[in-house]
C-alpha cells in the first residue's frame, strides 16, 4: 500500500512491520558466535508481534533454501549488517553518555530495547518517540516479560509528523541541557523535505555538546522499486506480506554530514565497509552492485 501524509501503523503493518524485521535481525545476530551484540528482548518481541515469517526466522524454523537460491547469502548479509549497525549505535550512545550527557532521544523507537539492555550511567533518561500503538505494544510486552528499564524510560506517543518537540518537552526533555539523538533506520521512510525538517528540529532542540547519530543511503537516488519487488517476490510467496519498495521515499536527499555540518555540527560518516572491518566481519559479495547496500553511518556533535 502506498504511503500517505496521514498513514499510521502498528508493529505488524506498514512501516511498523519493518521494526519487527529489524528486531528479527537483532535476535538472530544475538545468537551468532561473533558476539557483537546481545539483545535478549528481540526474539520475544518478534514472537509477540505474531508475523509468522519473522517468528519462524528467529526460531530457526525457516529453510532459506526453499525461498530462493541466494536467500541464505542475502540473509547472512542482512544479519551481519544488523549486528554491525546495532553495535555502532550502541557504542555511540555509551560514548555520548560517557561524556556526561544524561538525556537520550530515540526517534521512531519501534522495537528498540536499548532502554532495557544497555548499561546506562545513573541519572540517564531515555525518551522513546513513536506511534502510540507501537509504544503501547512494546511497553506491555516487555512488562509481561518482567523486563525493567536500566535507565529512566519516558515514552512520547506521537507521530513525527505532528508537534513532537512540544510533546517531548512535556515529557520532561530540557533543551538547555545536552542530549544524545538517535535516528536509526528512520530517514529512508521520510520524504527528503521531511528529513530536513527533522534535522532542523533536532538542531533547535540541541544545546552545545549534544550528539546525533543516523545513517545515509546514497543509493536512494537510484532506487528501482520494481527491481526490489522482483528480488523480494519469493518472500511474499512464503507469506511475508510486506511491500518494502512502497514504504521508502527514493530520490536525492541531504546527508546529515552536510546538512547538520552547515549548522554548526561536526559530523563524521563511516562507510559500512569500514565498520565491517572495524568489527572483524567479512563484507558479503551480495552488497556489491546493490545501491541500497551503500550505507554510511553518521555521528557527530553540536559544536556551537
Amino acid at each position: 500500500m502506498a504511503r500517505t501524509d496521514d498513514d499510521s501503523w502498528d508493529v505488524a503493518s506498514s512501516v511498523g512491520a519493518t521494526a519487527t524485521l529489524v528486531a528479527a535481525g537483532r535476535a538472530i545476530a544475538s545468537t551468532d558466535p561473533h558476539g557483537l551484540i546481545d539483545d535478549p528482548y528481540a526474539a520475544p518481541l518478534v514472537r509477540a508481534v505474531g508475523i509468522d515469517f519473522f517468528t519462524k526466522m528467529v526460531d530457526g524454523d525457516l529453510d532459506l533454501a526453499d525461498i530462493a537460491p541466494d536467500a541464505a547469502q542475502r540473509a547472512r548479509a542482512n544479519i551481519d549488517e544488523m549486528a554491525v549497525r546495532t553495535k555502532f549505535f550502541d557504542d555511540y550512545l555509551i560514548a555520548a553518555t560517557g561524556t556526561g550527557i544524561r538525556q537520550v532521544v530515540i526517534l521512531a523507537s519501534g522495537l528498540d530495547s536499548r532502554a532495557y539492555r544497555l548499561a546506562w550511567p545513573a541519572g540517564t533518561v531515555v525518551y522513546e518517540i513513536d506511534q502510540p500503538e507501537v509504544i503501547d505494544f512494546k511497553t506491555r510486552t516487555l512488562a509481561g516479560l518482567g523486563a525493567e528499564p536500566t535507565a529512566q524510560r519516558r515514552t512520547v506517543s506521537i507521530d513525527l509528523r505532528e508537534d513532537w518537540p512540544a510533546a517531548l518537552r512535556s515529557a520532561g526533555f530540557d533543551p538547555a541541557a545536552p542530549s544524545a539523538w538517535l535516528a536509526e533506520g528512520l530517514l529512508i521512510y521520510l520524504p527528503p523535505d521531511a528529513q530536513d525538517r527533522l534535522f532542523d528540529l533536532i538542531d533547535e532542540l540541541s544545546a552545545p555538546g549534544s550528539t546525533m547519530a543516523t545513517e545515509f543511503v546514497p543509493g536512494l537516488r537510484d532506487f528501482d522499486a520494481e527491481r526490489a519487488r522482483e528480488e523480494t517476490a519469493a518472500l511474499r510467496a512464503h507469506g511475508l506480506d510486506l511491500d518494502m519498495p512502497s514504504l521508502v521515499y527514493p530520490g536525492e536527499r541531504h546527508s546529515a554530514v552536510d546538512y547538520l555540518g552547515s549548522r554548526g555540527w561536526e559530523m563524521t560518516g563511516t562507510p559500512r565497509a569500514d565498520l565491517f572491518a572495524r568489527y572483524g566481519l567479512p563484507l558479503s559479495a551480495y552488497v556489491e552492485g546493490n545501491p541500497m547496500a551503500e550505507i554510511i553511518y553518521i555521528s557527530g556533535t553540536q559544536k556551537r
